[in-house]
């Protein structure tokens, strides 16, 4: 008799919830690889718009999520109920946590207390010293964390890394990367939580890039400038919605990031984003690069008119490979493609495959396999990660000065 599937309990219900984290679940629970799918937030409002989501509900129909807080629940704050959630589960369960940057410390021990596997959207946590207390519970309780820097699940960047580690391509010496979010942002959520005194966009989107360079080229970052730009958000909240960072590598290159809250409403992409490496082979002298172009994919539409969503256009590039819904042959409804989908899939599946092991020491020794391979970011393998982010908030609060990173024994950021 196979095993019962895992329930999952989401804890977050704002806009990655809707666009993929939650298709992404259907889909898995459709096709029998996790079971219920519990969904947490502090107000029953926000999970109302889920619920009510025809588009959802067309995607995938008979299915549903269970609601908490419930539906005869007022609407007041419950920030404590996600614990009595984590009570309830079944041992080892499967938590994803879809939260602001600023909470996944908290939520990450209480969930690896009770015993639970761990998905968690990027960054991991906001410093160094955080996650090695992840790594260190997770590690003694067998449990795995995988944090979803769903951009390692790009073909093209899997090419890429093929490709450099072959040493096809040189080595990496300058690059550029941007990823700007667009304008409408600022009416969303993020006028609540992505203030100057919790996060900036460089933590929350640049990180994205760092580690896709380290994923490719094997790198260590050692050092992180961080300027940003305050703005006012509609509420009055100020954000630095503007961040231009400078990333030093262990091999002295550079890696200058750019992100915000800056592409236009009326422009034709949903964002702004791509990367340039420029590498030289050492031994003969040839330069190289790579290149990814990842707000124009080679496909645009021009429809009637526009879309419902804020910042939609009638003409639109279409991104066919991070995260879409297409039909499926084998029943009604949609069914989810792209990376987006894959890394949640491939992260929840290799979660489900720690969970079947029954003995802790074994369990340890899967963990320690999954940290040596390196194709899922956890605690252990991408905690350069977390050194950038603390580095990045130090040098942003603080003008913009340079932060050094050490590795070693005790690693660690402080002012150059």
């Amino acid at each position: 008799m196979s095993p019962t599937p895992k329930p999952v309990l989401l804890i977050g219900g704002g806009m990655i919830t809707k666009v993929q984290v939650l298709p992404s679940l259907y889909q898995l629970q459709r096709l029998g690889r996790i079971g219920d799918i519990i969904i947490t937030a502090r107000r029953k409002s926000t999970l109302t718009p889920l619920i009510n989501d025809s588009f959802l509900r067309s995607a995938f129909p008979g299915q549903s999520f269970i609601a908490q807080p419930g539906p005869d629940a007022d609407d007041s704050a419950q920030p404590d109920l996600y614990k009595k959630l984590l009570n309830d589960l079944p041992p080892q369960s499967i938590v994803y946590i879809a939260i602001p940057d600023q909470n996944h410390y908290e939520v990450l021990r209480e969930t690896l207390e009770r015993g639970h596997h761990v998905v968690c959207v990027k960054p991991l946590v906001l410093s160094h010293e955080h996650a090695l207390e992840v790594q260190r519970l997770a590690y003694e309780k067998g449990l795995f964390v995988g944090v979803e820097y769903h951009k390692r699940y790009d073909d093209r960047n899997w090419i890429a890394r093929r490709k450099y580690r072959a040493g096809q391509l040189g080595e990496f010496k300058l690059g550029q990367a941007c990823l700007h979010e667009k304008w409408w942002y600022r009416d969303s959520n993020f006028m609540n939580w992505c203030t100057t005194d919790q996060t900036d966009f460089f933590v929350y989107i640049g990180c994205h890039y760092v580690d896709l360079v380290a994923f490719v080229t094997g790198l260590k970052p050692v050092a992180v400038s961080v300027h940003g730009i305050e703005d006012r958000f509609p509420n009055g909240n100020i954000g630095y919605l503007y961040t231009d960072a400078r990333v030093i590598w262990e091999n002295g290159a550079v890696l200058n990031v750019q992100n915000g809250i800056a592409y236009p409403n009326q422009a034709v992409a949903g964002n702004d984003q791509g990367m340039k490496l420029y590498t030289k082979d050492e031994a003969t002298g040839i330069g190289g690069f790579i290149q990814h172009v990842d707000n124009y994919r080679g496909v645009a539409y021009c429809a009637i008119e526009a879309g419902d969503d804020p910042g939609d256009t009638a003409h639109h590039l279409v991104n066919p490979d991070y995260f879409q819904m297409i039909e499926r042959p084998e029943g009604p409804g949609l069914r989810p493609v792209g990376y987006g989908y894959r890394a949640i899939e491939q992260l929840v599946d290799t979660a489900t495959r720690v969970a079947s092991v029954a003995d802790l020491a074994a369990r340890q020794d899967l963990l320690l396999e999954i940290d040596a391979a390196g194709w899922h970011a956890t605690p252990a393998n991408s905690f350069y990660n977390e050194l950038v982010v603390e580095a990045g908030r130090l040098s942003i609060l603080n003008g913009g000065r340079r932060v050094d990173i050490t590795y070693g024994e005790k690693p660690g950021v402080a002012f150059a």
